[in-house]
């Protein structure tokens, strides 16, 4: 195998080839990148059997077929003190030669045969939904994925995809978060994809792709990347039932208004109160070696005074997150779980309780 490539193009794909690899054991074949030269394309692999990458280069020249395997994070160490100009990469005597100017350097390789092969489950059924609204929603709910619970359906995010809707939901058992979209034509079904492949997704995937799934599987592939995980396989909770099916107040707030008010108050303490009356908001900070208050005045046209106390980092996940100048907010009674909405996306947080 040999072909020569451009530093700035091989860098970029080796280095989103770095999550996909075993870290723990450098002796893995999975902490390698696989490398192929066919049909004058150069492919490259990484996986660690959970989550996988694939992508084509084509421009790449003085090519020789054939194929190799390197440790990924010493390739690009490598590649990284490089100047931006051609690089000569060459498979000999179990070494991976590569060359620029008068340097040179040799990583051992193991046999690219024995390299694990990315999923190729046949019977995916296509998901039927554009890329953008998929990563836009994936992103909206991400804050809310937990991460190492027990519980390990919920260190993941469900797709359910129901006859008229699919939402997109998140759990850390202390908020619920859900993003939906209308659905036209795809069957129902649930699926659960890991923390660590909606992070990834996000990365990979700006513009149109295709999205394909079974019962134990997700890949997701434009013209030159591929991209697999493995699910979660187990019951995700049943998350309506948290969601309240009637609200006494509920109210548009200005979204600016809020963040700033809030990131006021918080600058030593999260945990906060938000006490709201016909007139006004008070936000103050539940920190009780020291003193954060602000006010905003406002008409809320409410008839009795009440408050809601909650980690304030659970409210500045959902406000970066919304895209109108007004969220909506929404609940029952202090101490109960109270509802923030932005458009086609909407955040019920649990409160801290506090002694009335």
């Amino acid at each position: 195998m040999r072909f020569v490539i451009t530093k700035n193009v091989i860098e970029n794909v080796i280095a989103s080839m770095q999550p996909f690899l075993e870290k723990k054991d450098s002796s893995s074949i999975t902490s390698h990148i696989y490398l192929e030269i066919t049909n004058a394309k150069l492919i490259i692999k990484a996986t660690d059997y959970e989550i996988g990458l694939e992508s084509q280069i084509d421009n790449i020249t003085d090519m020789i077929d054939g194929k190799a395997t390197v440790n990924g994070s010493n390739l690009l160490g490598i590649i990284k003190r490089l100047k931006n100009e051609e690089i000569l990469f060459e498979a000999s005597n179990n070494n991976l030669v590569i060359k620029q100017n008068k340097s040179t350097f040799k990583l051992p390789t193991y046999d690219a045969n024995e390299y694990p092969t990315l999923n190729k489950s046949q019977n995916l059924k296509e998901l039927s939904i554009s890329t953008i609204n998929f990563i836009n929603s994936v992103r909206k709910i991400t804050p809310a994925i937990d991460n190492n619970n027990p519980k390990f359906e919920l260190n993941g995010a469900l797709l359910d995809i129901k006859n008229q809707k699919i939402n997109f939901v998140s759990t850390d058992t202390r908020r619920l978060a859900v993003a939906y979209l209308q659905n036209i034509t795809n069957e129902e079904a649930q699926f659960i994809i890991p923390k660590k492949a909606i992070i990834e997704i996000q990365k990979l995937f700006l513009d149109d792709a295709k999205i394909f799934f079974d019962d134990t599987n997700l890949v997701i592939s434009n013209a030159n990347t591929k991209f697999f995980t493995k699910l979660i396989n187990g019951k995700f909770p049943d998350y309506e039932r948290i969601i309240p099916g009637t609200l006494k107040y509920n109210f548009p707030l200005p979204k600016n208004i809020l963040v700033e008010s809030i990131k006021l108050v918080t600058s030593l303490f999260s945990n906060i109160k938000i006490t709201f009356n016909s007139t006004s908001i008070v936000f103050e900070s539940l920190d009780e070696d020291s003193e954060s208050k602000t006010q905003i005045d406002i008409d809320l046209n409410i008839e009795k005074e009440f408050y809601l106390a909650v980690n304030a980092k659970y409210l500045l996940d959902f406000l970066s997150m919304s895209h109108n100048e007004k969220i909506k907010i929404g609940f029952n009674e202090s101490n109960l779980p109270f509802y923030l909405e932005d458009d086609k996306f909407f955040t019920i947080v649990m409160p801290i309780v506090l002694e009335k």
